[in-house]
């Protein structure tokens, strides 16, 4: 029965992210009006429903989950091939499918503030899946992996997962006055883009896992935590964004050193 504690962790971690799904979903009822001419048109974003949070707040909840299943396999001696494989098709729904139907309905609302934008064609939406399918892919290439010990290739899912989440609670709390930046469907098509590729990608990322022996290399990532830990009490929901950001930036500046790790194995 110990060996199966870590298992059921991990499947605390696919609970949360069905959970978030059906938050998100359920945030169909947007509020509209009618304008002279006869045409819908979105109400704004005071119609975003709260239920919308809570998806994001459940994501939340998954990434923790997430962190501690690892260490709860280690700390039992009850680590497995199946453990890594169920973790991998955890994170999918938690990381990949959960946060894609965020900038599903991010986009449809988007599409919403113009003319009769109520009616428009679900193709137009669909792009939001790309990001679960990157996702999809990359642990896919990373259960498969033998040198991802010290870095990862390419940025991990949970990190794209916890940066999307955000997004719905930046708009509920109107944070800086940014929804009307976040709702265009430009830039969200780019932030899809840019995500996907991100977690495909072959440049290294820093290990998201601290170890003494490492922790020279990762002390800049441990700088980035302390400013998202304080940076939260001011900026709220939009450090998220902010810290993904700077841990990507860090990693692409020590491409060298990790080739260097690379090599020496």
């Amino acid at each position: 029965m110990t060996k199966q504690i870590p298992n059921i962790v991990t499947l605390l971690n696919l609970f949360f992210g069905c959970i978030a799904i059906v938050f998100i979903v359920q945030t169909n009822n947007f509020t509209y009006y009618q304008t002279v001419d006869g045409n819908l048109r979105f109400a704004g974003i005071d119609s975003i429903p709260e239920a919308w949070w809570y998806g994001s707040l459940f994501i939340a909840l998954a990434a923790v989950v997430d962190f501690f299943d690892g260490f709860v396999a280690r700390l039992l001696g009850a680590s497995s091939e199946m453990g890594k494989q169920l973790d991998s098709l955890a994170d999918v729904v938690s990381f990949g499918v959960a946060p894609s139907m965020i900038l599903y309905q991010m986009l449809r609302m988007s599409y919403m503030q113009q003319a009769n934008g109520a009616t428009i064609d679900i193709l137009l939406l669909t792009p939001a899946f790309i990001l679960a399918c990157a996702g999809a892919y990359r642990l896919a290439k990373f259960n498969i992996s033998t040198d991802q010990t010290k870095y990862f290739t390419g940025v991990p899912i949970p990190a794209v997962g916890l940066v999307v989440a955000a997004f719905p609670v930046i708009l509920y709390k109107n944070i800086l006055g940014l929804e009307s930046l976040l709702l265009n469907k430009f830039l969200l098509y780019g932030i899809i883009l840019l995500l996907s590729w991100l977690m495909v990608c072959k440049y290294k990322m820093l290990s998201l896992k601290i170890s003494k022996a490492d922790i020279k290399t990762q002390m800049p990532l441990l700088i980035l935590g302390v400013i998202g830990v304080v940076g939260a009490f001011f900026l709220q929901a939009l450090i998220a964004p902010i810290v993904f950001v700077g841990y990507v930036v860090i990693s692409l500046l020590n491409q060298k050193k990790m080739n260097n790790v690379q090599s020496s194995n």
